[in-house]
């Protein structure tokens, strides 16, 4: 199948090892993955922090730029960009009263897929021949929960990993307080949840925290840093990408 990547600026710009470790699992599985140069913010920052109408350029150019793409998925490895896709851009094209905007959203929507939710609803695979002998535990997002409603999607992929101890995060539904501005604006209250969120995280004993999110795990991962808690944040591509033949790292 063709693919194109959507790697979203927040991986771009500072977890860039997530959008290979993506590449390497579809390209395992045999997919073609296209990578439109183009491609820039998908405007949730904007659209979330009250700027809706500022957003709209940014959702006209990312529909133009996959919509041109030759490809029968869109898949980014971040449920929070696909959330503001599938949820918001709707509302952001209605906004714009451009009715080719409405369509084109309308019909560009249903191609777009979070990692897992492709790999396991679309492709139909839960094994995807990885290997990571640590014991992890997984923190699903809330974009993950409440508005792409995975499920258990990622835990079937990390179930199906050679090696793993997974470990059941304690109170996992609950937010970890990132909320991208919302840390900012609400800092207090977002550190307060951070740390009910380390707590749960480092009762399971985990090696390895796990998330379909970099914001997520950029939020959890400095607490735990901080606490120099031992415990390191993958993303679930990278853990995906992880085989018997890859070296581990230091």
């Amino acid at each position: 199948m063709r693919v194109a990547l959507f790697i979203t600026c927040f991986n771009d710009t500072l977890f860039p090892q997530v959008g290979m470790a993506t590449t390497h699992v579809l390209e395992r599985l045999g997919h073609t993955v296209e990578f439109p140069e183009a491609q820039t913010c998908c405007g949730q920052m904007h659209y979330n922090t009250g700027y809706q109408r500022e957003a709209i350029p940014l959702v006209r150019h990312f529909v133009e730029v996959f919509s041109a793409a030759n490809v029968e998925a869109i898949v980014a490895p971040s449920a929070s960009c696909v959330g503001m896709v599938r949820e918001l851009y709707p509302r952001a094209a209605a906004l714009s009263g451009d009715k080719t905007l409405i369509g084109a959203v309308a019909n560009l929507i249903p191609r777009v897929y979070e990692l897992s939710e492709f790999l396991v609803r679309r492709n139909g695979t839960v094994d995807v021949g990885a290997y990571f002998p640590h014991r992890v535990t997984y923190h699903p997002t809330c974009h993950s929960l409440r508005v792409l409603h995975l499920g258990d999607a990622p835990l079937q992929l990390l179930r199906a990993v050679k090696g793993i101890d997974l470990a059941e995060l304690p109170n996992d539904a609950e937010c970890c307080g990132f909320g991208g501005t919302f840390a900012i604006k609400n800092a207090d209250t977002s550190l307060a949840m951070l740390g009910d969120k380390m707590r749960g995280v480092l009762d399971t004993g985990a090696e390895v925290l796990c998330s379909a999110d970099t914001s997520c795990l950029m939020h959890i991962g400095g607490g735990l840093h901080r606490l120099r808690a031992g415990v390191r944040t993958l993303h679930l591509a990278e853990i995906l990408a992880h085989t018997e033949t890859m070296t581990e790292e230091a």
